[in-house]
């Protein structure tokens, strides 16, 4: 490292021994030359960048020396006097396309292109504090303004529309721009600020538009109130008209149920009569046939056993129930008895 460091420093005691003087470059910086005389080659911008953290060793009062930072700058115009490129109110004003007076702050997001650097220096500007004051600074607060007055006042409460033309301001200022060798990143919109008639109407109109949507709220509670109660309404009847439907769909039920029984009870009936009948059939068949009068006496005769039976005399020889005195009947039976009895 030292015999390095002293080698440096020989190189350059010797380079100022013959004249020469050391320019630098920053890390964000590029370096561009100009030749005021040339013994070889031609005079004027040398169309050549000398890159950034360099040292670079020229002759005095031949050769001038110029730097261009290439970092991100930010170029801010805003009502607010402590911030902002400068100390007084600086904030773009204009009117909307309605005929509203607008303040709009606004930052300009720019970096210049390394590789025009020379073409700055030769064309646009010799320095950085040139080029931001008298070319970026000029037209940010020219064509911005135009765009922007392209909105309607209400438009500018919606940060889409917002947006939306930062990004039309952002490619009009590049076009413009872009020839210069400066690179246009970024348009951004801050605060904004209308008039205080108009700032008045617009409070007013907030507060009706929030009036007008408690409105709609509370109709919309309402509202949401009603189908609830419409939906217990509904509820009810459906539950009434479903206890109807059990009740019937019950009573149906036992009446199927004893329909059934009866067919049931009515079929048993008929079939325990027409055994019966056929029985009586059957029996009747018997006694007509050969062996019916047997049968007759047979029954007969068991419906006598254990009985008493009376003999009265018929036709002439006996007694005629036509014309018999019952009440002779009665004595001459009693009469019978007693002598009998001794």
């Amino acid at each position: 490292m030292k015999p390095f460091f002293i080698s440096a420093v020989i190189v350059v005691f010797m380079l100022a021994g013959s004249g020469c003087v050391p320019h630098t470059t920053g890390e964000t910086e590029v370096g561009v030359r100009t030749r005021k005389l040339a013994f070889f080659g031609k005079k004027g911008v040398e169309d050549h960048i000398y890159a950034p953290g360099g040292t670079y060793f020229f002759l005095p009062f031949m050769n001038d020396w110029n730097v261009f930072d290439t970092k991100l700058q930010n170029l801010e115009m805003t009502f607010s006097k402590m911030r902002g490129d400068r100390r007084t109110r600086d904030d773009l004003v204009f009117k909307t396309i309605d005929g509203n007076d607008i303040s709009l702050d606004v930052i300009i997001a720019y970096r210049i292109d390394p590789e025009k650097a020379p073409y700055i220096l030769q064309y646009v500007a010799r320095d950085d504090d040139t080029l931001r004051g008298t070319i970026v600074r000029t037209v940010a607060r020219s064509k911005p303004r135009d765009i922007f007055g392209e909105l309607k006042t209400e438009a500018f409460y919606v940060a889409d529309s917002r947006e939306a033309q930062s990004g039309k301001a952002r490619e009009a200022l590049q076009k413009i721009l872009g020839p210069m060798g400066i690179i246009v990143e970024k348009v951004l919109t801050n605060d904004y600020r209308f008039n205080a008639e108009y700032t008045k109407a617009i409070e007013d109109k907030k507060v009706a538009d929030q009036q007008v949507e408690k409105n709609k709220s509370a109709q919309h509670a309402a509202t949401e109130e009603y189908k609830r109660k419409l939906e217990e309404a509904k509820g009810e009847v459906n539950k009434m008209v479903a206890d109807a439907d059990g009740e019937y769909l019950k009573a149906k039920i036992e009446a199927d149920v004893y329909l059934e029984q009866q067919q049931l009870l009515a079929q048993a009936i008929k079939a325990e009569g027409i055994a019966e009948a056929n029985g009586i059939q059957e029996m009747n068949n018997a006694l007509a046939g050969s062996g019916g009068e047997a049968i007759v006496k047979l029954r007969i005769a068991e419906a006598l056993q254990g009985k008493r039976i009376i003999l009265l005399p018929v036709s002439e020889g006996g007694m005629n129930l036509k014309t018999t005195d019952i009440n002779r009947l009665i004595e001459t039976l009693g009469v019978k008895s007693l002598s009998n009895g001794k």
